[in-house]
């Protein structure tokens, strides 16, 4: 969920910052268009901070970071998408620039475990971040220390080539003229765009197509809470070889300011071929089979029941090859760019945070 305070944050400080700008630049300002405020999204507004461009950031949802998301529910706060944000020198270097208030690590290594529900020790013991507040503060800052217009609950369903470039939303709102448009969606959404497209070419064929050849597995995240600590030696679990119906289990108890002392909170992302089929079940449906799952994986029975559940689900989670990056830049003579994990080829924050950072900068350049 998103406080009304958070909604209009990145907004307002993106006025105030457009304001001045068009005051020192005028009239003649390149206009950007981005669709989706995901970490490729809000790292491209990012690289664009201190260009000439006035940035707009259309996002379908109430909140940004796309599946690097975050929900509270009572006294707890839990990231049940992607779960940290994983350490490299650049990006550590970039969280702690972006203020090391609420910046935290989750403590516990990552183990493995097989299709008999085997566990074994694992050696995954890179440096995870987060933040008290949840993962979604990384694009909130990066929003913030933007000059971006961040506008919610906007889905773009049309993407017209008039001279520039203009984005049509669900309600037939237009947005634009654009001179640069980005987008991030996941590549079947991006296809779809640039498969109604108002624009005709051999660029927007080969990127079309290269976006629809990109695989997806489908994940659905069922949450489940404890009134009572459980005490094990991983903060999660990973299934290695794809032929259990977990995919992926995490304690979010691990992380500081999550969830109340003396209590439990599990992510349990389950497998894609589960999560296909079960993707339209009603929670009620589909919860007990999974609470039984993770009690005889964790081995503990009080597992089974779980005093409150949620669930979400992401059709297209995470992109298991990368888009051919020749189609990919086709677009970029006319303006029209794209970004996300699906182009950098791995379904994890910082590279898709990196991939979006690497596009503003490249159409910073053309400015």
């Amino acid at each position: 969920e998103v406080s009304e305070d958070e909604s209009g944050r990145a907004s307002a400080v993106g006025a105030v910052h457009r304001t001045i700008k068009n005051a020192r630049e005028g009239p003649s300002m390149t206009r950007v268009g981005v669709v989706g405020a995901g970490p490729a999204g809000a790292g491209a507004a990012y690289a664009l901070r201190e260009s000439s461009a006035e940035v707009t950031v259309l996002e379908k949802s109430r909140g940004v970071c796309g599946r690097a998301a975050t929900r509270r529910r009572g006294d707890c706060r839990y990231d049940h998408g992607a779960n940290y944000v994983k350490e490299d020198e650049r990006t550590e270097q970039l969280l702690r620039d972006l203020g090391e208030d609420g910046l935290e690590t989750v403590d516990g290594p990552v183990w493995t475990f097989d299709r008999d529900g085997e566990v074994t020790p694992g050696d995954r013991q890179e440096t995870k971040y987060t933040w008290r507040a949840g993962i979604t503060q990384l694009a909130k800052r990066l929003f913030d220390r933007s000059n971006a217009e961040v506008r919610r609950e906007t889905r773009i369903e049309d993407l017209v080539r008039d001279g520039g470039w203009a984005l049509r939303d669900a309600r037939g709102e237009r947005h634009g003229p654009f001179d640069r448009v980005l987008l991030t969606p996941p590549a079947p959404q991006t296809a779809a765009l640039l498969d109604g497209a108002d624009w005709e070419g051999e660029a927007r064929v080969a990127l079309q197509a290269a976006a629809e050849a990109v695989p997806y597995r489908t994940i659905r995240t069922i949450v489940c809470h404890y009134p009572f600590p459980v005490d094990l030696p991983w903060y999660a679990l990973v299934n290695v070889d794809r032929e259990h119906e977990i995919g992926w289990l995490s304690r979010e108890e691990c992380k500081p300011g999550h969830v109340p002392a003396g209590e439990s909170l599990f992510v349990v992302q389950m497998a894609p071929d589960w999560s296909r089929e079960h993707y339209d079940d009603d929670l009620d449906q589909v919860a007990p089979a999974v609470t039984d799952a993770v009690a005889d994986l964790v081995g503990d029975d009080r597992l089974r029941d779980p005093d409150w559940v949620d669930d979400q689900g992401w059709r297209y989670a995470l992109p298991d090859a990368a888009a051919d990056a020749e189609a990919c830049s086709r677009g970029e003579p006319a303006g029209l760019y794209v970004a996300g994990d699906w182009v950098a080829g791995e379904g994890r924050v910082h590279r898709a945070l990196w991939n979006g950072v690497e596009v503003g900068e490249r159409i910073a350049a053309s400015l």
